[in-house]
């Protein structure tokens, strides 16, 4: 083999090697809140601003294993150091705490966190703390059917709790769904 073969064959071997390895490899990922409303019939949304402090949020089921990248907040007015919890439904522990530092009003927020692996039908929720969100209704006023499928996660219900402190919400609503409080997930 004479020395270009070889070079070309260790450039060849480098570069396979690094596309192998390049993160436009990883799956992609996925965010469950457009299908759960869509399949839920939340399609009627309106503003409540000022409207008292709750935590609250969504319980979900992955179907796959994987990990939680980002959460994703759109609220309908400006909001500093906006407390973003994923909890353990079974146990109640406080798998983690998140503190958005800013959000604007109106546009929907990416926030890059460490990644939190979730695991293959094991029951978790998110929730943040807000006294402003979106509240999305069916328009004849319909409940939704939990579970809701949601590509890859089975969303198992939405509910608050009305606190300014870290407590897992307990009221469960089927009528609407107050939000607007997502992740984006990559399966394993």
């Amino acid at each position: 083999m004479t020395k270009l073969n070889r070079t070309f064959c260790a450039v060849a071997l480098i570069a396979f090697t690094l596309l192998s390895c390049n993160d436009d490899d990883a799956s992609p990922k996925e965010n469950p809140l457009a299908s759960y409303l869509l399949n839920a019939g939340f399609s009627q949304v309106n503003s409540n601003i000022d409207g008292g402090n709750y935590e609250f949020g969504i319980s979900f089921i992955p179907k796959v294993s994987g990990k939680i990248t980002d959460v994703v907040v759109k609220l309908p007015d400006d909001a500093t150091n906006l407390r973003v919890t994923i909890w353990d439904v079974e146990t109640e522990e406080v798998l983690r705490t998140e503190t958005v530092p800013s959000v604007n009003a109106d546009e929907a927020l990416i926030y890059p966190i460490d990644p939190l692996a979730l695991t293959k039908d094991k029951e978790y929720m998110i929730t943040f703390n807000s006294n402003d969100w979106y509240n999305h209704v069916h328009p004849e006023g319909a409940d939704a059917t939990y579970p809701v499928e949601a590509g890859n996660f089975q969303i198992t219900g939405y509910a608050y709790i009305g606190t300014t402190n870290q407590t897992i919400p307990t009221a469960f609503q089927t009528d609407y769904y107050a939000g607007d409080l997502s992740f984006r997930f990559q399966k394993n």
